[in-house]
């Protein structure tokens, strides 16, 4: 029988003590780690939000700038075919006049003047019809595009020619359709107007369900490192990240452009 002052009962106290304290301790850390893990979740769940807002109003932002423009071609091509191609119709029809009372002499330069002006009505047409997104839309991609490359050739700067492989299936979403269309676009125009190329192809795939276009030119190239990234590669790139598709611009000096465009046409 223990007894006051037994030193058994100081060693048992100071084991339940130290048991105690070590519980404790346990206690305090388990709810130290808890209270860390649950800071750390809510953080990362305010930096995902926080990301997610970004995105969605950088979304916002970039679609509210593509309609924005997508209206201002449509109503530049709409002028374009409305008014000037209106005013010079009538300026055919003007020289049609002159050319029935003209002499002789000077009647090869009336016919000359007549042939621009017939060749500038067929050059705005075109042109509004590349602008005009309603015509894209009744048009579709393919006879866009090939509108485009008739345009270019045309113009006898370089030659260009369209290659299809598989049948033309419909788009999920018209929006897509165009903007797929205006990167196309926006690579032609920088072709036509730095690259000094001789020739460039577009090769259009439809496949079950993703969309490739592969574009090249042989002009000049440039130091991809080096180049100032000007707004048209940045519209570019905006517009495919838009709507999901995958972007690649690879060029280097003397050795051309391509352009590569995966776009996932799950309906």
């Amino acid at each position: 029988m223990l007894q006051a002052g037994d030193p058994r009962i100081s060693t048992d106290a100071e084991r339940y003590l130290l048991i105690y304290m070590i519980g404790v301790l346990f206690v305090v850390s388990a709810l130290i780690i808890i209270f860390f893990v649950v800071f750390q979740k809510r953080k990362n769940k305010l930096l995902i939000d926080k990301l997610k807002q970004q995105q969605a109003f950088e979304e916002e932002l970039a679609q509210s700038q593509i309609e924005i423009s997508e209206q201002t071609l449509k109503n530049v091509g709409q002028e374009l075919h409305d008014n000037v191609g209106q005013l010079l119709s009538f300026a055919n029809m003007q020289l049609n006049l002159v050319s029935s009372i003209a002499e002789e002499n000077i009647q090869n330069k009336v016919d000359d003047v007549k042939d621009v002006i017939g060749k500038s009505i067929q050059e705005v047409r075109s042109l509004s019809k590349s602008l005009n997104t309603d015509v894209i839309e009744n048009f579709g991609l393919v006879a866009s595009i090939q509108n485009e490359i008739d345009r270019i050739n045309k113009l006898e700067k370089l030659k260009a020619k369209l290659n299809i492989q598989g049948s033309e299936t419909a788009f999920k979403s018209p929006k897509d359709e165009i903007i797929l269309f205006r990167i196309v676009q926006e690579f032609l125009s920088n072709t036509i107007k730095y690259a000094e190329a001789e020739n460039l192809t577009i090769d259009l795939n439809f496949k079950p369900e993703v969309i490739t276009i592969d574009v090249e030119e042989d002009g000049k190239g440039f130091d991809m490192q080096k180049v100032e990234k000007g707004s048209g590669l940045i519209n570019m790139n905006s517009r495919a990240e838009l709507i999901n598709a995958d972007f690649e611009l690879t060029s280097s000096p003397g050795m051309g452009t391509s352009l590569h465009l995966s776009y996932p046409n799950l309906g």
